[in-house]
């Protein structure tokens, strides 16, 4: 009768010990929600943003599957909106990467504020370790609405202790770029093309591992 019991004991710790080996060689899946910049908008789909993180994640020895929910023209309503859908069973945690548009189209930040903390919210629920990416007002709203709108990215990564990516063109605005800004930028003045994104992945690279290294704790 003892004999059995060790035996089972035994069986069940090697179990566990398979069942835990498993869990951990499976890859962390991280879901980048965003606009345009996301999706890779006039890009080839090798040369888009995810793609271009998902090789980078790799070269360096992540085992990470980034999953593209961007969608071209999107707000942080839009992004809300579909959030639900968006984030697949199998997702272990999230880039946030919203609001370019509701700037350009002049959307009070307030609105913009509320539908971001909404998809925090969300993913606080859900136990998803978030990376919040930021961009910077152009100004052209005025200093009122740049001062509410560019405080916003660092107020909610604070309160719902996100990692925070505070504005995706600053590579783009680096000593490095400063002198040839045009040529990392597409014919529409928005958007990058693939040298652009390059800058920004070298950049937003480190901060997307570290999103990795969150999921579980």
């Amino acid at each position: 009768m003892a004999y059995r019991v060790r035996l089972a004991l035994c069986n069940l710790a090697l179990w566990t010990i398979v069942a835990t080996a498993q869990a951990q060689a499976e890859p962390i899946t991280i879901v980048a929600l965003g606009d345009s910049l996301t999706a890779g908008y006039g890009l080839a789909e090798a040369q888009g943003l995810v793609p271009q993180l998902q090789a980078w994640l790799t070269a360096r020895g992540n085992d990470v599957v980034m999953v593209n929910a961007g969608v071209s023209g999107d707000t942080s309503a839009g992004g809300l909106s579909r959030l639900g859908w968006s984030l697949t069973p199998d997702a272990d945690a999230l880039i946030v990467a919203l609001g370019a548009n509701d700037m350009l189209r002049g959307i009070d930040p307030a609105v913009t504020r509320a539908n971001l903390d909404a998809i925090l919210v969300e993913a606080d629920a859900a136990g998803l370790p978030v990376l919040l990416v930021g961009v910077r007002s152009l100004g052209n709203y005025g200093a009122d609405f740049r001062a509410a709108f560019d405080s916003m990215y660092p107020d909610l990564a604070a309160k719902h202790q996100t990692l925070l990516f505070p504005d995706f063109f600053a590579p783009l605005r680096s000593e490095n770029a400063t002198a040839n800004l045009s040529s990392y930028i597409q014919l529409d003045g928005l958007h990058p093309n693939a040298k652009g994104v390059a800058l920004v992945v070298e950049a937003l690279g480190p901060q997307v591992a570290a999103l990795a290294g969150r999921v579980g704790k």
